[in-house]
């Protein structure tokens, strides 16, 4: 990372600039705009800060120090994170993808197993429509065989 040591002291210089001049803020405000182009464009040199401002940037910095910490202690768990999630999304795709197998594989075993019993439905439709047939036909020779007889007492009797 970045030296933030010189914007520190950037930052802390025109607080050094007012309490060096002995002018608050308010009072370079109600100075003209000459005066204030002319009192900006000539900042104290800040080349040696004072003793006091030393003891101003040294909770600071431990400030920064704590907060770089912090950063990466946050860059760190967000990487982690990252790496959960990539794990957990791979993980679920291989389950879907094997969820997805076995399922074309039973709907294929089902289409399997309906053509079989479709077959074997036709099969039990033609032997039971064979039954039907053989009993009709058995039913028609009965009937033939009596009708004669039935004739032939009939021709009897009315003799």
């Amino acid at each position: 990372m970045h030296n933030r040591e010189p914007v520190l002291s950037l930052l802390s210089s025109p607080l050094l600039w007012f309490t060096s001049l002995s002018l608050s803020p308010r009072r370079l405000m109600d100075s003209s705009p000459m005066a204030e182009t002319d009192a900006s464009a000539a900042p104290p040199s800040v080349s040696a800060p004072s003793s006091s401002s030393k003891e101003n940037l040294a909770p600071l910095t431990s400030r920064i120090a704590e907060l770089k910490e912090s950063k990466a202690d946050l860059l760190g768990r967000i990487q982690g994170l990252k790496k959960d999630l990539q794990d957990w999304r791979s993980k679920l795709d291989t389950q879907v993808k094997t969820y997805r197998e076995e399922l074309t594989d039973l709907k294929k075993t089902l289409i399997v197993e309906v053509e079989q019993l479709k077959s074997e439905f036709q099969e039990l439709r033609n032997t039971l429509q064979q039954q039907q047939d053989d009993v009709a036909n058995s039913l028609n020779n009965l009937t033939m065989k009596e009708t004669p007889e039935v004739d032939a007492t009939d021709k009897e009797e009315n003799k």
